[in-house]
């Protein structure tokens, strides 16, 4: 969170911080034993996808000089946003995919509650993760018995099926839904996930924090 706040923060003229940032994560990935393979993999799918919109940038965004491409024209304001967003994205991704390779789920979310996020948003990423296996079963099972019937879609009107095949899901997942939230009153659910282990800010954390911004912060104050 340290790194993406100071990274989003930073204009393009203070580009050496977005070194700096880099830097830091390259750290956290080495220490973390987390390869280069994994990262892309991990992230490429948002980072594709913010680069290939902010490639439209230098022809739609107008101001500054003019570079004619073909049939295109640069514009140098498109270009300084085109930089800005790719850097901006390549940080945050890895920030994240990091985050996800390094801490399990459930400790994500338990910090989440630490930092006061919504307890309702943050109940909600917990079911969420802990019943789309589950979800991804009812699906396989679908299909396994729908290919075992003989369903094989060759026309539009074939489509019709998978109609009646998501609303069988829809409700094979409200009435386990039921069932779930049936069982975890009956064990004394109130509204609070119970943690065998308190979540604390031992002295380590405090002094890996404090790495981290003592090299960020004065460059992104200074430089």
């Amino acid at each position: 969170m340290a790194v993406t706040l100071v990274a989003v923060s930073t204009p393009l003229e203070r580009w050496p911080v977005w070194i700096a940032c880099l830097a830091v994560l390259v750290a956290v990935a080495a220490v973390g034993r987390i390869g280069p393979t994994t990262l892309w993999r991990r992230g490429r799918v948002v980072l594709l996808l913010v680069l290939l919109v902010a490639l439209l940038l230098p022809v739609v965004r107008t101001g500054g000089a003019q570079w004619a491409l073909g049939p295109l024209t640069l514009h140098e304001a498109g270009l300084t946003v085109l930089a800005t967003v790719g850097a901006k994205a390549l940080l945050g991704t890895l920030s994240a995919v990091l985050l996800g390779a390094t801490t399990t789920f459930p400790a994500v979310l338990r910090a989440l509650a630490a930092l006061r996020v919504p307890r309702l948003f943050v109940l909600i990423a917990a079911f969420m993760y802990r019943y789309l296996f589950v979800l991804v079963e009812e699906v396989g099972r679908l299909r396994a018995g729908a290919a075992a019937r003989g369903y094989r879609p060759r026309t539009v009107l074939g489509a019709a099926a998978l109609g009646r095949l998501a609303a069988a899901l829809f409700l094979r997942t409200y009435g386990r839904g039921e069932r779930v939230h049936r069982a975890m009153l009956a064990r004394g659910y109130a509204g609070e996930m119970p943690t065998a282990r308190p979540l604390v800010l031992a002295r380590a954390d405090v002094l890996f924090l404090a790495a981290i911004l003592a090299g960020l912060l004065p460059l992104r104050l200074l430089v």
